[in-house]
């Protein structure tokens, strides 16, 4: 299974604001922020629906709703910026955090917050994490969501490496993966590149 790449002409527009290393904090979150509703978008586009006659101020229409219950998990902290523009696309979604940090020596990821209930998963479990560079953190978030019970797991970035893809797919082969940008390579600290630097770092000013 490949990775979904967004093509849309504004995703590519701020895709170049955000790896600027000029960019303010600001900017750099406004531009995530649209980047994660451009790849959001992809990646729910044939969501399950449902048939729902409504009563419009002249008449009354068959329209269509989502089917199926829909939960948010970003991966913290970086993540925590992709929620509300998800959530402004599907208001009824739940939202779950999932915390986990990068140990410097190893480049492994460490949990150290898991808010998930004890049961009542939903259905279809977004995982939201800007950077997908050694899959590591993505697979432990994946991981989490198979043992809460998910039955679907989507895994939504605004750049990934091809390493953190390939991981991502062979242990989650079911799992899609959607992305604004797929870059070269991962350096020797593990960073994806070109990429954008330390998402979590730009979003909240830590630099």
């Amino acid at each position: 299974m490949e990775a979904t790449v967004v093509e849309h002409a504004l995703a590519q527009h701020h895709l170049s604001i955000v790896r600027d290393r000029q960019t303010s904090p600001p900017q750099f979150r406004h531009s995530l922020e649209q980047l994660s509703m451009l790849v959001a978008c992809e990646a729910t586009k044939d969501l399950e629906l449902h048939e729902v006659r409504v009563h419009t101020p002249l008449t009354t229409a068959v329209t269509r709703r989502l089917a199926r219950s829909i939960g948010l998990v970003p991966i913290l902290r970086a993540g925590i910026v992709m929620v509300e523009p998800v959530l402004n696309l599907i208001p009824e979604a739940e939202v779950w955090h999932l915390g986990l940090y990068r140990d410097e020596a190893t480049a492994r990821p460490v949990p150290y917050y898991n808010k998930l209930p004890a049961g009542s998963p939903v259905d279809i479990a977004l995982v939201l994490d800007p950077m997908l560079a050694t899959g590591g953190s993505a697979c432990m978030a994946l991981e989490s969501k198979q043992a809460w019970g998910a039955r679907q797991t989507v895994l939504i970035s605004v750049i990934a490496a091809p390493e953190g893809i390939d991981r991502v797919h062979l242990q989650f082969p079911d799992t899609p993966v959607y992305t604004c940008a797929i870059d070269g390579e991962l350096n020797d600290d593990k960073f994806i590149v070109p990429g954008l630097g330390d998402a979590g770092d730009r979003v909240f000013n830590t630099m």
